[in-house]
């Protein structure tokens, strides 16, 4: 795995998933999570649009994004510890504990969606598979999205209906509670769904980290240039994207679950669309772009922060505005805030290399690792 230059790819890859995450988590953060996954509310034609523009672009296509680079970060994690005589397990068992402590930190105070803890537990699997080769890794992680696809439909769509007392308790505790109550709401409601999150996103998750691995191990993610991303580029984004939406429209407007099993089943091939498609703008950076995708390096500090803010923000304990503004006006809320937090990370990297996250999952990551004697 040898390296002549550093890789742009998941420098914009970064930063393009952070925008399509964030107004995917904001549809959670902002109004009802018990209404679920399968029966999203739209009050207004606006609102019903922009879901089934989230739900067609960036429903499960931004997870797989950013899981794809987490693969690419264990990667570019052995190099370096390869190149610094470093021992590797104790750097990533670090790692996956600092992931695991901060995911559970995130789940219960801010977000109960959190990947990050997801993460930490499929990514203590991924080491095992840390010395395959390539083609191995390939086989396996296409192998897992097409078990995604098949399990995530039935467990999505088998969850029960709500009682009607639990939304006036999720109103009153989130929407006009104080943060005591917040907290104890989000808490419950991240044990109760890590389960099930662990088997539909899990499976994807770590198919995708395979994936990464492998794009590091060929050398694929150093080559934005090669023919590979140019087939991914030309077969599957437009096919992908193109079903995607039709599923998401049959979703909205039509057939329920038809339309939530297409977009599902056709998100690995959108993904690999939209790989393809990073790697095509690719190129090097112009100054003020350069300062941007440096602080889309910061994507930990970045995905925190969209929680912390947007859940203040709709909570009762913040602005109050929980269900009482439109879909498309809480994305554009969730854009701004991300855009916000990349021009404040910007200004913080003048002085300091990290992001404020990044220092805290570094100084766990390699705490009491000392170079192989």
């Amino acid at each position: 795995m040898t390296r002549s230059k550093r890789a742009l790819m998941p420098d914009y890859l970064r930063l393009i998933a952070l925008f399509g995450i964030v107004v995917v988590n904001v549809q959670f953060i902002a109004f009802s999570s018990l209404k679920g996954f399968v029966t999203p509310g739209a009050d207004t034609a606006a609102d019903a649009i922009a879901l089934w523009l989230i739900h067609g672009l960036a429903l499960l296509k931004t997870y797989g994004l950013f899981s794809f680079m987490f693969g690419v970060g264990l990667g570019f994690l052995m190099r370096s510890a390869a190149q610094r005589d470093l021992p590797f397990g104790r750097i990533y068992r670090n790692r996956m504990i600092g992931l695991l402590v901060l995911g559970i930190i995130h789940g219960c105070l801010f977000f109960p969606g959190d990947i990050l803890a997801i993460y930490a537990v499929t990514g203590s699997i991924l080491y095992l598979f840390r010395d395959w080769p390539v083609r191995r890794l390939v086989r396996v992680g296409a192998g897992l999205l097409v078990a995604q696809a098949l399990i995530a439909p039935p467990l999505l769509l088998a969850t029960p209906e709500t009682p009607a007392d639990m939304f006036l308790l999720e109103r009153e505790m989130l929407g006009e509670g104080g943060i005591i109550e917040a907290v104890m709401f989000r808490s419950i409601g991240f044990a109760i769904t890590m389960p099930a999150f662990l088997v539909i996103q899990g499976s994807a998750a770590l198919g995708w980290f395979c994936l990464g691995l492998a794009a590091v191990k060929s050398g694929l993610i150093d080559q934005s240039g090669h023919p590979l991303w140019k087939r991914a580029r030309r077969l599957c984004l437009v096919p992908g994207v193109i079903l995607s939406l039709l599923g998401a429209a049959i979703w909205q407007w039509g057939t329920t679950v038809p339309g939530a099993v297409l977009t599902i089943a056709v998100a690995p091939l959108a993904t690999l669309g939209y790989l393809g498609l990073i790697a095509a703008i690719s190129r090097p950076p112009g100054p003020v772009m350069a300062h941007v995708l440096r602080a889309g390096g910061s994507s930990l500090s970045i995905y925190l922060g969209q929680s912390i803010i947007l859940s203040t923000i709709f909570a009762g304990y913040g602005l109050g505005l929980w269900d009482e503004v439109g879909r498309t006006t809480a994305s554009a809320i969730a854009v701004l805030v991300t855009g916000a937090l990349i021009i404040a990370l910007v200004i913080w990297h003048r002085w300091i290399r990290l992001g404020p996250f990044e220092w805290v999952l570094r100084r766990i990551t390699y705490s009491g690792a000392k170079p192989s004697v």
